[in-house]
This record gives C-alpha cells, structure tokens and sequence, in this order.
C-alpha cells in the first residue's frame, strides 16, 4: 500500500489500556524529540521509555481521572491523544463539575491525513460521555488549525498564571 493510501485509511481508534504504555512511551519520545528538532542534551531513550511506561501504566489504569485514545493500523499505534479529568468542587446549582485537560496530541507523520481529526472526534466524544463542562488545552501554532475545525475557541473567561523555577510568591 502506498503511503497517500496509509493515510486516508480510518484508522481503529480506541481506549488505550495499561498494557498499552510501552508502545505509548515510545511515541511520546519520538513526539517530544520530533517537536524539539536535535536537542543538545535529553533524557537517554531507554530511561525515559521505561520512566513514561511506569507512568503511563498507572494513570490508563484509572480511566476516571486520566484516559488515552489511540489510532491503530495493522495492530500499530500510529497516534494518541490524552485527557485528564479534572473535578471541580460540588456545586448546588445544575452546573457541571468536570472539565478536561486535553495533551500529547501527536500522530505519527506517514499517518496524517485525516488520522487526527478521528482521533480528536473519538476523544471529544469520550469527553462527552464523561459528562465534562469544557475542554481546554495549550496548541501550538502548528496545530490550532485542527483544533478550531472541530469547534474550539480562545475563551474570554479564562485567566492563566505561568509560574517559573524561581517563583516565590
């Protein structure tokens, strides 16, 4: 099959699991290598794989605080995108109390075409079903385009507070 035709295939997406990490933790690698280009100095890979593996494993084994899509093909996880849920303190009125952190949005390059925009569909449905209030999540310039043709906007209510190593109130 010819690349162009790898990439308009629907992928099988689906909910990772904790036997899903190790598979997981080298995408993460190549995504955080990918978007830093050659890095001077970085985690060696194997120590971070095993690292994000342990990692992983725990948060996919709690699927109400943190959940992870995947997009398969031929059994292969070509991407994934991640969520945790956030709770928000109970509240008396009919308000929801769940929103979501979306992160690690990543498809493999000879997978793009469509892939991401299934991914996001099924995650966005997940978040749904999850009865979450609202999705939020820091783009890139690269991918804002994605995320405003599925619905997302810059909010008017949000406040955001970047604190630094050397923060000291």
């Amino acid at each position: 099959m010819d690349p162009s035709s790898a990439a308009s295939a629907a992928p099988l997406i689906r909910c990772a699991t904790p036997e899903d990490a190790p598979a997981l933790a080298r995408l993460r690698f190549v995504f955080r290598m990918e978007q830093a280009g050659h890095p001077s100095s970085h985690e060696d890979e194997a120590a971070f794989i095993a690292r994000c593996t342990d990692w992983m494993a725990t948060r996919l084994a709690d699927p109400h605080r943190w959940r992870c899509w995947v997009a398969a093909r031929d059994g292969e996880p070509v991407g994934h995108v991640w969520v945790q849920f956030v709770d928000k303190l109970p509240n008396p009125l009919e308000l929801p109390e769940r929103i979501a952190y979306l992160t690690n949005f990543y498809v493999k390059p000879d997978a793009r075409g469509g892939t991401g925009s299934h991914l996001l569909a099924a995650c966005l449905d997940g978040c749904h079903e999850a009865g979450v209030e609202r999705v939020i999540l820091w783009p890139t310039a690269a991918s804002r385009s994605i995320y405003l043709r599925h619905g997302f906007a810059p909010p008017d209510d949000l406040l955001e507070l970047t604190l630094g190593r050397a923060w000291h109130g």
